[in-house]
């Protein structure tokens, strides 16, 4: 029996990408639109090859926190495993922690911020 896909994660950027979630999770997960107020997104050089293996990318989108509400972020709520949450994790161990969040919807959800 698999496990229920309960665990929201916010993503805007490379896990949005189905072949990254193939390759990730072993299959294409479920999402909906999603916004994260109080943050936006810039970005920072690769600096795991396990990582940039993975997206095929140099660059790497990163959430900053503003606290200011106009500021949003607009992507997309995953739902995941928690076994597929520990694999996301494995994947940005060097770069990014994982931090709970409430999105615009008022759903909370995962999201990975600067280590």
């Amino acid at each position: 029996m698999n496990a229920p896909a309960d665990q929201l994660l916010f993503s805007y950027g490379v896990f949005l990408d189905p072949e990254v979630q193939r390759t990730t999770f072993g299959r294409v997960v479920e999402s909906e639109p999603a916004t994260l107020s109080g943050y936006t997104a810039d970005y920072v050089e690769i600096t795991d090859a396990r990582f940039a293996d993975l997206s095929g990318l140099t660059m790497h989108p990163r959430l900053r926190a503003t606290g200011n509400p106009r500021d949003k972020v607009t992507g997309r709520v995953l739902q995941v495993t928690d076994a597929e949450l520990d694999a996301i994790d494995q994947l940005q161990v060097t770069m990014f922690r994982r931090a709970q969040v409430t999105l615009a919807d008022g759903s909370d959800a995962w999201i990975y911020v600067p280590a």
